[in-house]
């Protein structure tokens, strides 16, 4: 997607690389440093010139023109180099939008690896060159290719571990020529400066490889400023990582370093570096370094146990999770029911006050409907009737109202009352208690000696009493007499008893029949449903029942069957004569409930 408001001498040199032959397009592309050289640096207006430059392929272009070969290229390597500037300005503090991933993961590794390959190249004509002249023009261009590829990593440092794992740069490292080394180190030493994180993250084969280079300078090399680079670099990644000093202390390759460096010139330009880097590789320094790989690995068995003892408490805390999400269901459970219970109770509350609505519609029409059937004249006293009606319920409510309000302004004098009337009870019933603690641990006081005095009031309170109660003499006789009588009512009494019981025991077993009989009469069928052996369930054995049963049988139906003029006299009351050779029929089918004949 194009943006829009681009700027034109951006849309014209897009026109131009697009209409322009192949061997043309990198000189056209050098007008794009006049563009950015132009615009102020960190302004908005640059960045938006990049994403022009970006959106319209230009950098691609750029990356194409880097990939070919260079004697065909129009310029030769003053147009290369050039372009190197542009493509590392145009990728640092460009802003890709929805082509980012594309941007980082395809686009600038691309390009590191072009300013690589190109740094080789450079390399090999520089060594094949045989004029000094072309030899700093070579040099020139090959520094101005690593300025180019450095400040490409400064603005994407993700870039670095690509570069340091690069064959192109380890063999650009790998220079014996002075100029060409000591121009490598240095970016070398500018890249750890920016982010040093990345050298470990590379692989250990080609860290290996890198210490070698930098050892193998810092020993053969006669140039002392290779050396005091490659002396600086070497201090720079032992400072910034330890496992890069333990590896030059401990590790056979490096055996015999901190001697092979005591031997080196002390007077040289980079000799207090020297000093630092031998102080490093000392066995003091390695003592210290062993105590803290200790102390690592201290920490490192204190976090694995305190990982292990926190899984332990996290399995016994499972059972607490799960009481806790018990609980909490529950709690959700309840808060569900009392809303429910709420809405069922705002529902019943609605149906209620419909109810009372429909009510009253129904009792208006009905008092209309009323209204309409009284006479006119009766309807003042009808009003007047509802209206005291009304009043006495308006009264009623009112009453109520009131005793209700009343009520709860004395509930808290009547609160205090029971509670006063508690404590009363409750206290009385303590000082009882201790009163009666009291009675009954307290010691016996003793009988109190009788004195003269009170021995003589005592005996005239006895003679008193015998005095108002003169005892009766009997004689033996009588008391025979009396002993005989008392004999005989107790025996007679003890032989109404026993008759009293046999009666009392009859007088059940009679009422225990009548409810036998009760009882079968109320589950006896009805006359419809009766069957031919129902009736027989029913007989009586006595006569004078069965008489009376079926005299009155007889004046129910005579009563029935009678005309109305011959009721006309009678009361509700009155007994009805009927005929004895009516009563003569056989006894035994009389319906009078009992047990069944013999």
């Amino acid at each position: 997607m194009k943006p829009t408001g681009t700027d034109p001498r951006i849309l014209s040199l897009a026109a131009e690389v697009a209409k322009s032959p192949e061997q043309n397009v990198p000189v056209i592309l050098l007008k794009l440093k006049e563009i950015i050289n132009n615009t102020p640096l960190g302004s908005s207006e640059l960045k938006k010139i990049k994403q022009d430059i970006y959106c319209y392929d230009l950098i691609q272009y750029c990356l194409l023109v880097l990939s070919q070969d260079c004697s065909r290229i129009q310029g030769g390597w003053t147009t290369v180099s050039q372009l190197t500037q542009i493509l590392s300005h145009c990728c640092v503090g460009l802003e890709p939008g929805e082509d980012a991933e594309e941007f980082y993961s395809e686009l600038l590794p691309s390009a590191a690896e072009n300013f690589l390959v190109l740094g080789r190249r450079l390399q090999t004509c520089f060594i094949n060159a045989a004029k000094g002249e072309e030899k700093d023009a070579l040099l020139h261009f090959f520094e101005v290719v690593t300025d180019s590829l450095f400040w490409l990593l400064g603005g994407h440092v993700q870039l670095i571990q690509n570069v340091l794992q690069s064959d192109h740069f380890l063999h650009l490292l790998q220079t014996d020529n002075v100029q060409i080394g000591s121009t490598v180190l240095t970016m070398l030493q500018n890249i750890l400066q920016i982010n040093s994180g990345d050298l470990l993250r590379i692989e250990g084969k080609i860290l290996h490889s890198i210490l070698d280079e930098v050892v193998f300078k810092l020993l053969s090399t006669p140039s002392p400023v290779i050396r005091g680079t490659a002396t600086k670099l070497l201090l720079l990644m032992a400072e910034s990582h330890r496992e890069i000093l333990i590896l030059l202390r401990l590790s056979a390759c490096y055996k015999g370093l901190r001697s092979l460096l005591n031997k080196q010139e002390p007077g040289t330009e980079f000799s207090q570096e020297l000093r630092q880097l031998i102080g490093l590789l000392s066995p003091k320094a390695y003592q210290e370094v062993k105590d803290e790989k200790r102390h690592k690995a201290a920490c490192l068995i204190q976090a694995y146990w305190k990982g292990f003892q926190t899984r332990k408490r996290l399995k016994k805390l499972l059972s607490a999770v799960i009481i806790l999400q018990r609980s909490f269901r529950s709690k959700r459970t309840k808060m569900l029911m009392k809303l429910s219970r709420q809405k069922e109770e705002e529902d019943h509350r609605l149906q209620l006050q419909i109810q009372r609505q429909r009510a009253m519609r129904l009792s208006r029409e009905i008092r209309l409907s009323m209204l309409e059937i009284v006479h006119p004249g009766q309807v003042e006293k009808h009003n007047r009737e509802i209206e005291e009606k009304s009043a006495l319920i308006i009264q009623k409510h009112w009453k109520g109202y009131r005793e209700r309000k009343n009520f709860r302004q004395q509930r808290p004098s009547l609160t205090e009352y029971k509670a006063a009337v508690i404590l009363q009870r409750a206290t009385l019933k303590f000082l009882a208690k201790c009163r009666k603690k009291k009675k009954l641990f307290a010691p016996w006081p003793g009988l109190r000696e009788l004195t003269d005095a009170r021995r003589i009031e005592l005996k005239q309170q006895v003679d008193d009493y015998i005095r108002r109660h003169p005892g009766s003499q009997i004689s033996d006789v009588t008391s025979r007499e009396l002993h005989s009588q008392a004999q005989e009512r107790l025996q007679h009494y003890f032989m109404g008893r026993a008759l009293e019981e046999r009666a009392q025991q009859h007088r059940e077993a009679l009422m225990a029949q009548i409810s036998t009989n009760i009882e079968q009469l109320m589950k006896a069928p009805s006359l419809k449903e009766a069957e031919g052996k129902d009736p027989e369930l029913f007989l009586s054995r006595s006569r004078p029942v069965a008489a009376k049963a079926k005299q009155a049988h007889l004046t129910t139906l005579k009563h029935i069957q009678a005309p109305w003029w011959k009721k006309l006299g009678e009361e509700a009351g009155d007994d009805i004569d009927v005929p004895k050779d009516e009563l003569s029929v056989e006894l035994g089918t009389l319906f009078i409930g009992g047990t069944k004949p013999p």
